[in-house]
């Protein structure tokens, strides 16, 4: 048995197939997370017995966990009842979202010291992270109705747009779908209109050897997400910025925003379909009305 980084399954599938890929004796692959893009046919190029899923935090431990032996796509798995009492809840009243919702997960401990007890010296951050007696995990899940809990944002991740909320993980699993893209992290970028609005900003690495541009990627992405979704704003970079444990970080591209190397869309000119569709829209009814009689 092994662990892997996500990106390390991505790394070792991409290696040429050879002779030797069945020459070994591992049986699982414990990745976190395995892409569902290609986690069932790593697991039959390799002859592995499972691939494994979880999701926990150091606070908590791991909560939901995947039954040996079983794949379901994009989940992380389903509950750990021995220790652990999970919900999903509306992050802004803790209420309980229904199944197919996405919700935070916040969690509680059905046995004496199976989560953390508190972060040393800082009473104010327990407080706030364990309030109405719940372990607050900041990240938004959502569970189907046969208990597999699907991993959506981080709650910070949340972009607003036009009074419409979107997710970022959504929005970089549809980019990273197209073939010239690496990798992708999606975070929101203050918008110019007032009101605490956000604009969508990706920041996209390409494969070696790839090219795309900022128009055809929109043109290709328009087509597999909402259209309010489709990113304002584009940079291109040799790699995203990462922790020692290979996770993005995105508080570093928040802090670089809007830079000289970022492609707007709305200065290139580049117009969406459906911006398009409104346009039209709204000219044919402005000739209707200039055409109607006075007074009729």
């Amino acid at each position: 048995m092994t662990n892997l980084q996500g990106v390390m399954t991505d790394f070792v599938f991409k290696q040429p197939p050879t002779p030797h890929d069945r020459d070994h004796r591992l049986r699982v692959v414990y990745a976190i997370p395995a892409s569902p893009r290609i986690a069932l046919a790593f697991k039959e190029r390799f002859g592995l017995e499972a691939i494994a899923q979880s999701y926990g935090q150091t606070e908590i431990g791991l909560v939901i966990f995947m039954p040996y032996g079983e794949y379901t796509p994009g989940s992380s798995g389903k509950a750990v009842p021995h220790w652990y009492d999970i919900r999903l809840v509306d992050p802004d009243t803790d209420e309980p979202v229904p199944d197919g919702e996405p919700g935070e997960l916040v969690v509680r401990s059905r046995d004496p010291w199976a989560i953390f007890s508190g972060y040393y010296g800082m009473p104010e951050e327990t407080l706030r992270a364990c309030r109405n007696l719940w372990y607050h995990t900041g990240d938004m899940l959502r569970r189907d109705e046969d208990g597999n809990y699907y991993f959506v944002d981080r709650t910070k991740d949340k972009i607003r747009r036009r009074a419409e909320n979107i997710s970022a993980s959504e929005v970089e699993s549809v980019v990273i779908g197209h073939p010239a893209v690496k990798e992708c992290a999606v975070i929101a970028v203050a918008s110019e209109i007032a009101g605490g609005e956000d604009e969508v900003k990706a920041c996209i690495v390409v494969e070696e050897g790839g090219h795309v541009t900022p128009e055809e990627l929109l043109d290709w992405a328009e087509d597999r997400m909402p259209y309010f979704a489709v990113p304002r704003y584009i940079e291109f970079m040799g790699a995203l910025p990462r922790t020692p444990t290979e996770k993005v970080q995105k508080q570093v591209l928040r802090q670089n925003g809007l830079n000289a190397n970022t492609w707007d869309r709305e200065k290139a000119g580049y117009k969406l379909k459906e911006e398009i569709r409104r346009q039209r829209a709204k000219a044919e009814q402005a000739a209707r009305d200039a055409a109607r009689p006075e007074g009729g």
